[in-house]
C-alpha cells in the first residue's frame, strides 16, 4: 500500500509557508505542500551551516520543482532567505563549526544545533503573519532522527499552542513525515510527484553533513559515510530495495 501523509483538516482556502532547507525532507514537504494547499511559499535560513551546499540546493530544487507540474508551478510563489548566521555561532555544533560528529556527553548528538526548529519557526510565523499565511510546514520526524528533541511531536505540538498565543491566530504546523521511516519518506515521493520527483530529490536536493557533491549514489550525492547519508541511503534500500 502507498504510503500517504495525511490530509491537514481544514485546509480549504489555506496558504502555507514552507520551511525549505533544500534537503530530501524539505523537498518532500514541498510536494507535499503544493499537493494540499492553494498557495505556497518557502523560507530558509542561513545560521552558519559549514557547507553553503545546502543553500545551493535550495535553489535547484525549488527550480526544478516548477517543471514537474504546471499546477505546481502556479501555486508556488515566493521565496526568502533569512540571515541569521549569528545563531549558528551561539549554537557550536558540529553543523557549524570543525568539529568530529560523535555522541557528546549531553547524550545528543554533536550535529545537534541547540533549539533550532524552535528558532526557525518563530521567524517562520512571523513572516506568515505578515504574508498572511495559516499553515507552517516542516520536515520534521521523531520516527528517523538523530534524537533531536526538537523534533519530536510534544515539542512542536507545544510550540504550536505558543506560536498561536504569541500571534493571537491560530497558526498550524504540519508535520507530514512526523511518522515515517525515511523508506516511507521516499514512498511518499513517488506518491506525491511518481518517478520525476523521486529523480529531483536523488539529483539536486542535498542532505550530506559534510557538504560532499562529488560522490553520486543511487540515493543522490553524499559522503556516504556521515549520519545523514546512511539514514538516507538506508531509507532508499528501505523502498527501493537496492
Amino acid at each position: 500500500m502507498a504510503v500517504q501523509a495525511s490530509k491537514p483538516a481544514a485546509q480549504d482556502a489555506k496558504g502555507a509557508l514552507v520551511l525549505f532547507s533544500g534537503g530530501q525532507d524539505s523537498a518532500v514537504c514541498l510536494a507535499h505542500a503544493l499537493t494540499h494547499y492553494d498557495r505556497v511559499e518557502t523560507i530558509g535560513f542561513d545560521y552558519g551551516q559549514r557547507h553553503r551546499v545546502e543553500l545551493e540546493a535550495r535553489v535547484r530544487v525549488r527550480q526544478a520543482m516548477t517543471a514537474l507540474d504546471p499546477a505546481w508551478a502556479e501555486k508556488l510563489g515566493g521565496d526568502v532567505l533569512v540571515d541569521i548566521s549569528g545563531y549558528g555561532q551561539l549554537a557550536e555544533s558540529a553543523l557549524t563549526y570543525e568539529r568530529v560528529i560523535e555522541m557528546g556527553e549531553s547524550g545528543l548528538p554533536t550535529s545537534f544545533v541547540p533549539g533550532r526548529n524552535l528558532v526557525f519557526l518563530v521567524m517562520a510565523a512571523a513572516h506568515a503573519w505578515r504574508r498572511g499565511l495559516d499553515v507552517l510546514v516542516g520536515g520534521m520526524c521523531q520516527t528517523d532522527y538523530s534524537g533531536y528533541p526538537d523534533c519530536r511531536e510534544d515539542t512542536l505540538k507545544a510550540q504550536e499552542r505558543a506560536l498561536s498565543l504569541g500571534l493571537d491566530m491560530p497558526v498550524t504546523i504540519d508535520t507530514p513525515l512526523m511518522f515515517l521511516t525515511k523508506g516511507e519518506t521516499w514512498e511518499l515521493a513517488d506518491g506525491l510527484g511518481g518517478k520525476p520527483l523521486v529523480d529531483l530529490i536523488v539529483e539536486h536536493s542535498h542532505t550530506c553533513y559534510m557538504g560532499d557533491r562529488e560522490h553520486r549514489h543511487d540515493w543522490g550525492y553524499g559522503c556516504g559515510t556521515c549520519p545523514a547519508c546512511e539514514l538516507r541511503a538506508a531509507g532508499w534500500k528501505e523502498w527501493a530495495g537496492a
